[in-house]
């Protein structure tokens, strides 16, 4: 199968983050069916609206009704009907691989849209898997599902591809066209069509990967570098906080050099940073090797949280403001600024740890949707200003542009405690910052 011929239709499986930005953007060459599981998300794309704010409303109707107007030759179908993708000869997975509670990786999603794809799966279709994984999954993992499921087998029948999404959610400059995409396939023909089929998509261009383990590799390291390195500035935050030096003006001074890397510390959440790297941990450990560093990283971000709570308490206490029964806002829900996404968000753990120590928070944040963080957090959110009161403590945890021009004076009592963990409140006396 020859990829760019005019008549490809290709199933994107998936419509979040990372797959409805694809198929919006194929679909403008292509003929594209997109698929998901959730009716509400389906009812609500066929309406022209995207909650992710990924792809706007006046994108989203253009290639819907072009794939209308256009005889099938282009345009995006959106459906929860499985059989629609049947017609389909590219299928691109673009499904979440989260961590289960033991922190091991959940493949229940890509096993689920392998098996799909396996029933309707012909001679000389193409597979391809976004979905961030360890290397060696979709060959040892993946192919197994779609040949026991189709009768064909890879490379005599049918093709494989991986091309790991690299999108960052909420970022309006770099979307997923303006992004080198890493390409590989299951031999050098598929490997190719690949990086053909990309290529006429992908304004910054593509990169063929030596095959698909390295870019099973090169996708989960990403994330695993930037997680390592916000460890260590979360370490040289603990360790200057101590030591009563601003970690912020030594990152300024150093980072006149050519070559020192530009990192802050943080919260670190979301369904890449802090998911990926149990992936690499979990394969490595598998082969019988332990990676000590990146599990090291691992479990101190994931005890920021923790950190920051106590250090308010401290702080409230160190000012002589009595903590049982006191009143904290935390600005920010969202796991990174400028973005509505709360999965993973370690706000929430934050906001748990203060409760525990009798505090009542309440939580601002006008980027999210106020009815799911009460669905999977069981908290209240605030997104108008209007609803807020005076509090004994402000937690800026979350710095979106929308909190430009922010008056926290206006929100805080003569005896407070303003804990910027962003660095970034300007013209206010900060008690502390991460």
């Amino acid at each position: 199968m020859a990829v760019i011929k005019g008549g490809e239709t290709i199933a994107v499986i998936g419509l979040g983050y990372v797959g409805l930005p694809l198929a919006v953007l194929f679909s403008r060459h292509y003929s594209v069916i997109g698929y998901d599981l959730s009716r509400s998300r389906v009812e609500a794309l066929n309406h022209f609206q995207d909650k992710t704010g990924e792809v706007q409303q006046e994108e989203l109707q253009q290639v819907i009704e072009l794939k209308k107007l256009s005889t099938g030759k282009q345009g995006l179908a959106i459906t929860q009907e499985a059989n629609a993708i049947g017609r389909c000869n590219i299928f691109i997975v673009a499904v979440p691989t989260p961590v289960d509670e033991h922190l091991l990786p959940d493949l229940s999603l890509l096993r689920s849209a392998s098996t799909l794809i396996a029933t309707f799966l012909k001679q000389g279709d193409l597979v391809i898997y976004e979905s961030t994984v360890y290397p060696g999954c979709t060959e040892e993992e993946m192919v197994p599902i779609l040949e026991q499921g189709s009768g064909l087998q890879m490379n005599r029948d049918f093709g494989v591809g991986y091309s790991p999404e690299r999108v960052s959610p909420g970022d309006k400059k770099r979307t997923v066209a303006d992004i080198v995409k890493v390409t590989s396939g299951s031999n050098e023909t598929y490997a190719t069509q690949v990086d053909e089929l990309y290529r006429s998509v992908i304004a910054a261009g593509t990169y063929q990967a030596l095959s698909i383990k390295v870019a099973e590799a090169a996708k989960v390291i990403e994330n695993t570098q930037r997680d390592v390195n916000i460890a260590f500035m979360n370490e040289l935050s603990k360790t200057f906080s101590v030591l009563d030096i601003d970690l912020r003006e030594v990152l300024q001074a150093a980072g006149t050099k050519w070559n020192f890397l530009s990192f802050h510390p943080g919260l670190v959440g979301g369904h890449c940073i802090g998911v990926d790297p149990y992936y690499l941990i979990h394969k490595s450990r598998q082969a019988g090797y332990d990676p000590a560093l990146i599990q090291s990283a691992r479990n101190l971000n994931n005890g920021m949280s923790e950190y920051v709570a106590h250090r308010m308490v401290d702080l409230m206490e160190g000012k002589g403001i009595p903590v049982h029964g006191a009143s904290i806002l935390v600005l920010g829900a969202a796991f990174k600024e400028n973005t509505g996404d709360i999965r993973n968000s370690r706000v929430f753990d934050l906001i748990e740890i203060l409760m525990k120590h009798q505090l009542k928070v309440h939580l601002y944040d006008p980027m999210v949707d106020a009815i799911e963080v009460h669905q999977h957090f069981g908290m209240h959110c605030f997104i108008q200003e209007e609803q807020l009161a005076i509090y004994d403590g402000i937690i800026f945890a979350v710095p979106h542009l929308c909190y430009d021009g922010f008056d926290f004076s206006r929100y805080l009592k003569k005896r407070s405690v303003l804990y910027d963990l962003s660095g970034k409140i300007t013209g206010f006396e900060v008690d502390a910052t991460l």
